[in-house]
């Protein structure tokens, strides 16, 4: 029985300003601050989300040539599982939190961060994880309390009506709602006054957007791409590093943003990677990639020309695949040996199924040229020892990072994500997603019995400043060199630990001695 998927039907830019005023003017009538409606809207999301695997499975293999088992992973499992995380922490996360390090004499005033939802959003989703990096940040907004408008990516449309189905048919219209459309669509959306905007995508196009929010000053989130690395020291373990990478280069054949862009390799361990990666090649696809139903598509012809022009203008030397079907839109995970840091497979973020290896003599090179490449990038993959890679790490930057592995950080759906410097700004997933559309509030309550305190700050001041440096100023523990400096009395009652962990500690190790030593005493005295 054929699955009927929505048609993709684009928004009236005429219609957009009076769809934002809805959403806008639901949120001021404070509708989605309740915790129970935001719980309430969560949980009819999971169900429609239940209702519609299939239809969403089959809008992800229209879209992308996504296998069942690629569309419930990474997507349809994952969002259910958000929205189910979310739900059960949510009250917690919303309560107010007891604001840290006050002073004694600031404590009548009960400081305390309240959790306010930010308010009208705008989520622009990406087409290589469609379900996901839309649906994602919207969770989170539903979860702060926001309302919000959803424009999923058009180059994804199967995915972007399914999407939208599920939306007006689970979610209060007046609050959530979708904008399909492209250019002309996503431009009349940026010309609306928002709370916040949060995309997904390039990063030509989401300087666009930055520009743009500045104008009103809104803040944004921006996950972007980046020329991620992956490094492989000498001491690496070559079957492991060929898999791990490999993998992270044939899911969603390849068009993942957290996926390493080129490999730098040690000369002394290449050879041996390289046929690691022919073996793992041939047991993932034993009848090749084009027929392997595990494998996906380039999502267009422009992007699958785009790739195709890349390889084409490379200086490399093809290793391994390079078959390529431009009718299907199939291209073959492809490595190649690749010299010059000026190469296009190396400076221009791939995005796709292309595996460029840059050969290095040593790790400090690898590191050097991981630097030179993007200083900022999405992510990192250091493979090695602990020693090694706790050197790439310290000498590197990047969004985050998986040790030994591909991506294994991204996929953890409650550990925060985000991109930092050209790679992005911001970051979500589990109670980041929270975070991310929530204003802590600073609030203090004065009571009245206070005013008798409050007299210094008021005019006239005669008198009243070495009175108030009594009251508020801090002497310094360290000296004009920086150095600490420290008391006799404190330096024994602390025994001369830096911190109260330290001294507790030491306060441990003193008191087993005493017992210790009391107690070889007294079996010294039965003798």
């Amino acid at each position: 029985m054929a699955i009927e998927i929505p048609p993709f039907e684009h928004t009236p830019t005429q219609s957009i300003p009076s769809i934002v005023n809805e959403v806008r003017t639901t949120f001021h009538a404070h509708r989605t601050r309740p915790v129970e409606y935001r719980l309430i809207q969560l949980r009819k999301l999971y169900w429609g989300l239940k209702d519609n695997e299939q239809a969403l499975a089959e809008a992800c293999k229209r879209d992308l040539g996504k296998s069942q088992f690629e569309a419930f992973v990474s997507e349809i499992e994952w969002v259910k599982n958000d929205v189910i995380f979310t739900a059960n922490n949510l009250e917690k996360w919303v309560k107010d939190e007891k604001a840290p390090d006050i002073p004694l004499t600031n404590m009548a005033v009960s400081p305390k961060i309240r959790k306010d939802p930010l308010g009208c959003i705008l989520v622009i989703g990406a087409y290589n994880f469609p379900i996901q990096l839309s649906l994602g940040p919207l969770i989170g907004a539903i979860a702060a309390g926001c309302t919000a408008v959803l424009k999923p990516s058009e180059v994804a449309p199967a995915s972007a009506a399914v999407m939208q189905k599920i939306i007006l048919e689970s979610l209060d219209r007046s609050a959530y709602t979708v904008v399909q459309g492209g250019i002309p669509e996503t431009t009349a959306l940026l010309e609306e006054k928002w709370d916040k905007i949060f995309y997904t995508g390039s990063g030509t196009v989401g300087k666009i957007i930055a520009k743009k929010a500045a104008e009103t000053l809104t803040p944004v989130t921006l996950e972007l791409g980046g020329r991620n690395s992956a490094i492989i020291s000498k001491n690496a373990d070559p079957r492991l590093a060929a898999r791990r990478l490999l993998w992270g280069k044939i899911l969603n054949a390849g068009q993942v943003c957290t996926s390493q862009n080129y490999i730098i390799v040690d000369k002394d361990i290449q050879p041996a990677f390289l046929a690691e990666l022919e073996a793992a090649m041939k047991e993932f696809y034993p009848e090749g990639a084009k027929e392997s139903p595990d494998y996906g598509r380039i999502v267009s012809e422009r992007q699958f020309r785009r790739l195709k022009g890349m390889l084409d203008d490379s200086r490399g030397k093809i290793l391994l695949g390079g078959s390529m079907d431009e009718k299907e839109l199939f291209l073959e995970p492809t490595v190649v040996q690749v010299d010059d840091l000026g190469d296009p497979l190396i400076i221009d973020e791939s995005f796709g199924p292309l595996i460029p290896i840059y050969t290095v003599n040593d790790l400090d090179e690898a590191i050097k040229v991981a630097n030179q490449v993007h200083s900022t990038p999405l992510a990192i993959y250091p493979f090695g020892t602990k020693k090694e890679t706790d050197q790439v790490l310290r000498e590197t930057r990047s969004g985050g990072a998986s040790v030994n592995d591909s991506f294994f950080h991204a996929s953890i759906p409650t550990l925060a994500f985000g991109g930092v410097g050209e790679s992005g700004q911001g970051s979500y997933r589990g109670k980041a997603s929270f975070d991310a559309f929530t204003h802590r509030r600073s609030v203090t309550t004065t009571p009245n019995w206070m005013e008798f305190l409050l007299s210094v700050r008021y005019p006239p001041y005669k008198g009243k400043l070495v009175q108030f440096q009594k009251m508020a100023n801090m002497t310094p523990n360290f000296d004009r060199d920086g150095n600490v400096k420290q008391s006799l009395v404190k330096w024994i009652m602390s025994l001369g630990a830096r911190d109260s962990g330290g001294m507790l500690i030491r306060y441990m190790v003193v008191v087993i001695a005493a017992v210790g030593m009391k107690q070889y005493s007294e079996r010294r005295s039965k003798l």
